[in-house]
Formats: C-alpha cells, structure tokens, sequence
C-alpha cells in the first residue's frame, strides 16, 4: 500500500526520478542517526542532463526555478532509496543548500532555490519547510544552472 507522501506525490502528478549514481568519490547520501545527508543534485532527469548554462545570461529566472525543483526531485528521490522506499518516515527537511550558476549581476539566486524549497512544502507540508541557503556560483558540474544538497529527519 502507498504510504500518505506517495498518495500526495500522485494527487499532485508528481513523478520522481530514477535516482544517479555518484559522478565522482562520494555516496548519494549517509545516514548518521536519524538525519539523512543528501549530496547535492543535479539537473540530472532520468540519466537526461537538463538547464545546462548561467542564471542571468542564457538561463531565465524562470527556468533556474524549474532547475531547482529538478534538484529538489532529485533530493527526494535519493531520500526514498536511503528510506528503502518509506518517504512517510520523514519528519521535517532539515536544511537545503542551494548553488547557482549565475553572473557576476545576478542577485535573485534565493528566487531560484525557491524551485526545491516550494516543491519539498508541496509535497511535505511544513515539514517540508528547511533552513537553507542560496548563493552564486561562477560554474557547476557540467556546466549546470543549479546544484542542491539537502538534511532530511527522519523516525
């Protein structure tokens, strides 16, 4: 039986993504007591890269929001594989991280991180409501627009 979260992600036609494996040294995610470490995501959808370029030239404001709920899907994902499947035994997004690939002018990257942040209240609740940061970046891996990490609580 679907737990409430993935009754919640179906009511809002949300569909996660498969999660990636790591591109370098490092583990998707590490579970240390009841947090769970999420490394940062990528624009990375179903093995296709997307929003590839730089928030305030080549990539709209709009189109870095959308960036970021990708990551934030992402997050999600890779918290479903650390939960063996259980997203319901999540109690409160902890902190999201939120890097942008933005120009020099560019000061608008907490409105793009928004993307993550809206979409883990959506389908979260208030538990979905993280501390966080937002920052400028003058590249991401592979040239992507946006890169998030997330602490979830879990029981």
């Amino acid at each position: 039986m679907a737990g409430k979260i993935d009754a919640r992600l179906k009511q809002l036609g949300i569909e996660l993504p498969d999660t990636s494996p790591p591109a370098a040294n490092y583990v998707p995610y590490v579970i240390s007591g009841n947090l769970i470490f999420v490394s940062g995501q990528i624009t990375m959808w179903n093995g296709e890269l997307k929003y590839v370029g730089t928030v305030g030239d080549d990539i709209s404001l709009d189109d870095g929001y959308r960036a970021a709920r990708i990551c934030g899907l992402n997050l999600l994902a890779q918290a479903r594989a650390a939960l063996g499947g259980d997203l319901d035994r999540i109690r409160q997004v902890v902190k999201l991280g939120g890097f942008v690939n933005s120009t020099p002018d560019f000061t608008d990257q907490p409105k793009v991180v928004n993307g993550a942040s809206d979409l883990m209240v959506e389908v979260l609740g208030d538990a979905g409501r993280p501390a966080r940061f937002a920052v400028g970046a003058p590249s991401l891996p592979l040239g992507i627009a946006v890169e998030v990490d997330g602490v979830f609580e879990v029981e």
